[in-house]
């Protein structure tokens, strides 16, 4: 008798650890009761019914990545491309994802290449090329949309790579080309301008100061003349030393680049041009004393 409620005991002990069902973190199991489901089990320990309980496989909940070859797609313009794409997805209702649809992958990813079809085909190459945040916020929501039903999150969808035909290509590289060679010729454009305009601003520049200079240098020259009469007519020099003084300009003149020289007669008319010179200038010391 002790023998026999010793073997029950083990058969319902190996039942009861048959029927230990523990769900691992980020994972869920869903239970089904002669072929129904009935419920789905968390992370945790837990206990099924036996013999007429089982579980399914273990679901994921962690977001997962679907990375799909790539699809033919057709330009609006006629241009055929081989574009791939990723989906970030995520289970969120393990009983949908379970009895939603068969083959739920297989299924995101035709959604994927069709509406990547769609879209694209709305869109000329040059605009495929430089729309893709466009594109992808565009898939995200459709296939977002479209896999409610089936338990499945779509986070973001990626277009991974756009590959366009050779032909395609060799004509980019050729445009690319042509545009960087137009902009390296505007800018040597521009800095020849500009080095022309600097060098113009400098020669401007320096025939301002060369004129300046020669201004002052005049002025200078003009001054000290006038220094020099006002010396002598200061001194009152008699008639001996104005005659004298106009040797030497008669002198000074003649050592000059002058092809004719006109000498006066009577050398006494230079006493008379210094004395005269003289009259003028006590003439305007008056005036000014008067004012």
């Amino acid at each position: 008798m002790i023998w026999v409620i010793v073997g029950v005991a083990v058969v319902l002990f190996i039942i009861v650890v048959a029927n230990i069902r523990i769900v691992r973190q980020g994972s869920a199991l869903n239970v089904e009761r002669l072929g129904k489901y009935r419920a789905t089990l968390q992370t945790g320990f837990h206990i099924i019914c036996p013999i007429i309980d089982r579980t399914t496989r273990p679901i994921s909940l962690k977001e997962q990545v679907a990375d799909f070859r790539p699809q033919p797609v057709i330009t609006k313009d006629n241009v055929t491309m081989q574009i791939d794409s990723v989906v970030f997805f995520q289970v969120f209702d393990p009983k949908l994802y379970a009895y939603g649809i068969e083959r739920p992958i297989s299924a995101i990813e035709n959604l994927t290449a069709t509406t990547l079809r769609n879209i694209v085909g709305d869109m000329e190459l040059d605009q495929t090329l430089t729309s893709r945040d466009t594109v992808n916020v565009k898939m995200r929501n459709i296939i977002d949309t479209a896999t409610d039903p089936w338990g499945i999150k779509v986070n973001r969808v990626e277009l991974k790579n756009i590959d366009p035909p050779q032909a395609i290509k060799e004509a980019m590289e050729k445009q690319m080309r042509a545009e960087r060679e137009r902009r390296e010729s505007i800018l040597r454009a521009e800095g020849d301008k500009q080095s022309n305009i600097l060098i113009a601003q400098g020669e401007k520049e320096a025939a301002v100061l060369r004129a300046e200079a020669e201004k002052i240098k005049l002025l200078t020259e003009a001054e000290g003349q006038a220094q020099a009469i006002k010396r002598i007519i200061d001194a009152k020099p008699d008639a001996a030393y104005l005659t004298l003084q106009g040797y030497k300009a008669l002198e000074a003149l003649a050592k000059g680049e002058s092809t004719k020289i006109i000498v006066p007669n009577d050398l006494a008319n230079v006493a008379g041009v210094f004395a005269a010179v003289s009259e003028t200038i006590s003439g305007k010391k008056a005036k000014e004393s008067a004012k």
